[in-house]
């Protein structure tokens, strides 16, 4: 067994051998490994084709077993399989090689089995890798710093191509502990540090082959080469095949992500990549061949549908890609020492306002680096940390980014200009805008121009302004069709004039009739014609009446009039009298002079429909009340219209007879008084019962015996049903309330 304290480079082991002798072993020899296949790794089915899918999730299924089984292993058994069985470096190479990156997920078909099989299958080669990078995984599983770096090289278990696939495959949401897992590979065996720099001249002729394929002239080592005599003959992205220019942007949307990760991931590489100059052939080949196969993925036919969308969108992520390791480089080779407060921050801060200088030329590059890591705020940080940088070089620099804005043709954004430290975040929301051929951004649409996000901001005299800038050099077209365009094209008059004397407009604009007068705008009615009022149409109605009686209007007391004189108007008693004098006169019975007619009158003859037989029995006229239905009340003035307030008919009162009282014998001078008691209990009984009345309860006894002597039961009731209620009036109910908040956990017991 091996030995505790003592590394596994280091560590005997005794076994029995194929004779059944016992022989004594080093802990990681081949005849330790044990004999197992490791399958190769094969992509997910790109049709989905239900045979195919089920060969896939096996195949799927055995590089799962058989790698959990290999982390499952002892420390020096998981060694020796390792170093000594060739399947399994096959089967993490073939993962590394085919396993689709992240734009090919998201254009495969979607199957719950392969998703989750993938998953599984990704994961386990996760962990393996980081087993391998892992040379000290307790006090007694170890190897020897040194041995462990000499192991790993010497066997090739790890190597630069291996980082950059591990970068771009297992960075998302694992890039810190991929940059340990690096960083101590790199710690523990320096030789990486020079594969790494032999590594770069090769990246770097990945850019000189995409320019040489376009029919471009590369620069640098390239470009020393001499120039054969069919150069000129060579396809450009216009006229090469459809699937050249497929490869071709698939080529360059996947180096870009794999450096990208893999500078984002290992920041140390940064100087090794700077100091090949990969910033400069980073830039010239974005200004050169980013433009070329825009224009080619724009401009050509394609035979499947959806295969333009996704070239378009994968050349723009690629260029948001190479702008962002151009940030990175500059961050941790420039920016991050004078960050730290250096020795050599003056140095730093020159040679990062150089490489700003450099980028003068290169307007497309350099427009879409400002609107995703403005130079404004690198100027500003630079100026803080070192006062003295010059002013006039920074603001030649900032006028020169204006320049390349407006070379470009179209505005710079006006948003949040902080300095983001780490390529990211805002890169990934922000993306570069233009229109025509210079479209950008991972979600720009095909054949369609890119508009801003203050569509519509513009107010009427600027729009008017520029539309006399445009009539002025094309005086033939009509207002109407410049509106359209300038609504198209995000109100930039540059751009509208480029594109209409190229003829590179629209389709939508194409279709319009170029002479298409202004549209007439309809003025919107009047507030106060659709306006509904009670007061609409009235004698003091202003909005539709010129003339109105303003001696009808005041405000607050009259002018010339007093308060006396208005109480003393009785104006309004006299209108009303005269109302009511023609109710004076009642008259019962109405005489009829020889020759009158009762039609006159109102007075019809006699119906002999109608039912008499009540009329002669007067019911109830002649009671012993005095008060007869057949004598009328005589008519009595208002006593507000009375002059003097005087009555004018007075009347006797008469006096009202008490009612006897029934069953009363007049004879009997006093009453019983027992009869009496029984009539008003009977009273009280019968009230008590209408309200509900209850009898007096008993009085509580809440005093009780004295303290010692023991309490009855009914004082015992009466104290706990005082302490109980004794809240609920003057003191608000607050003992019940507070038992409720307790009971709800609202205050701690």
């Amino acid at each position: 067994m091996a030995c505790a304290q003592v590394p596994l480079d280091e560590q005997q082991v005794t076994e029995k051998g194929p004779l059944g002798k016992e022989q004594t072993l080093p802990a990681l020899h081949p005849a330790r490994k044990e004999d197992r296949f490791f399958v190769p790794y094969k992509s997910p089915p790109e049709d989905g084709s239900p045979a195919e899918v089920e060969e896939f999730l096996e195949h799927a299924k055995f590089i799962t077993e058989d790698l959990e089984w290999l982390l499952a292993l002892p420390h020096d058994k998981f060694w020796c399989q390792v170093v000594f069985d060739e399947t399994l470096q096959k089967c993490l190479d073939s993962y590394l090689h085919h396993a689709p990156r992240g734009l090919d997920l998201a254009t495969m078909p979607s199957s719950p089995a392969v998703a989750d099989m993938q998953r599984c299958v990704h994961r386990a080669v996760f962990l393996t890798f980081l087993r391998m990078a892992t040379h000290k995984e307790s006090k007694e599983s170890f190897l020897t710093p040194s041995v462990f770096g000499e192991i790993i090289y010497e066997n090739f278990l790890f190597d630069i191509p291996k980082f950059l696939d591990l970068c771009v495959l297992f960075g998302k949401g694992n890039s810190q502990l991929l940059h340990k897992m690096i960083e101590n590979i790199f710690t523990n065996q320096p030789s990486y540090y020079v594969d790494l720099d032999e590594t770069v001249p090769t990246v770097l002729q990945i850019f000189d082959t995409i320019m040489d394929k376009c029919g471009l002239h590369c620069e640098g080592a390239a470009a020393m080469e001499p120039m054969k005599l069919n150069a000129h003959k060579k396809p450009t992205a216009m006229t090469m095949s459809q699937q050249d220019l497929v490869d071709l942007v698939l080529y360059l949307c996947d180096s870009t992500t794999t450096i990208h990760a893999f500078l984002d991931i290992f920041p140390a590489a940064c100087s090794c990549f700077h100091s090949h100059g990969f910033l400069s052939r980073l830039v010239s080949f974005y200004e050169s061949a980013v433009p070329d196969l825009e224009k080619a993925v724009k401009k050509r036919n394609f035979d499947a549908t959806g295969l333009q969308e996704d070239l378009w969108k994968r050349l723009s992520h690629s260029c948001r890609k190479i702008v962002e390791m151009a940030q990175l480089l500059l961050h941790h080779t420039c920016l991050q020492p004078i960050l730290e407060g250096g020795e050599n921050m003056q140095s730093c801060a020159e040679e990062l306002l150089q490489h700003f200088t450099s980028f003068l030329p290169e307007k497309r590059f350099l427009s879409d680096f400002d609107e995703q890591f403005p130079i404004a705020d690198y100027i500003s940080l630079l100026q803080q940390a070192l006062p003295v940088i010059d002013e006039t070089r920074t603001s030649y620099l900032l006028q020169g980014v204006q320049s390349a804005w407006d070379s470009v043709g179209h505005r710079k954004p006006h948003g949040n200009s902080q300095y983001q430290g780490a390529a990211g975040g805002a890169a990934e929301a922000r993306q570069p805008e233009r229109g025509g051929e210079g479209l950008g951004g991972a979600e720009a649409m095909v054949d369609a121009p890119r508009k801003g996000n203050n569509v519509g901001a513009v107010s009427e005299a600027e729009q008017e302004s520029l539309l006399t800038c445009i009539r002025d050099l094309l005086p033939d077209l009509g207002e109407g069709f410049l509106l359209a365009c300038l609504k198209e094209y995000h109100y930039n008059s540059e751009l509208v004039i480029n594109n209409i004397l190229e003829d590179r407009l629209a389709p939508s604009l194409d279709q319009l009739d170029r002479a298409m007068p202004r549209p007439v705008v309809e003025p919107l009615p009047d507030v106060l014609n659709v306006r509904s009022n009670v007061f609409d149409d009235d004698e003091f109605d202003v909005f539709r009446r010129d003339q109105v009686d303003m001696s009808r209007i005041w405000k607050g007391r009259r002018k010339g009039e007093s308060a006396k004189e208005l109480l003393n108007d009785k104006q309004h008693i006299a209108e009303q009298k005269a109302r009511y004098l023609s109710y004076e006169t009642v008259v019962d019975v109405v005489v009829l002079e020889p020759g009158e007619s009762p039609e006159a009158y109102g007075l019809d003859d006699y119906d002999d429909e109608y039912d008499d037989t009540y009329d002669m029995g007067q019911v109830g006229a002649n009671d012993t009340d005095g008060d007869s239905l057949l004598s009328r009340r005589p008519f009595t003035v208002p006593q507000i219209l009375r002059k003097g307030n005087k009555p004018e008919f007075e009347e006797e009162e008469e006096e009202e007879e008490e009612p006897l009282q029934n069953n009363v014998n007049r004879d009997q001078f006093v009453q019983d008084p027992a009869l009496l008691r029984e009539r008003a209990d009977a009273r009280r009984a019968d009230m008590h019962q209408r309200k509900g009345f209850r009898p007096e309860p008993r009085p509580n006894n809440v005093v009780g015996q004295p303290k010692g002597q023991g309490q009855k039961q009914e004082t015992v009731v009466d104290r706990r049903k005082k302490e109980a209620s004794k809240g609920r009036g003057a003191n608000h109910n607050r003992r019940n309330m507070a038992d409720r908040k307790r009971n709800k956990g609202m205050i701690p017991s």
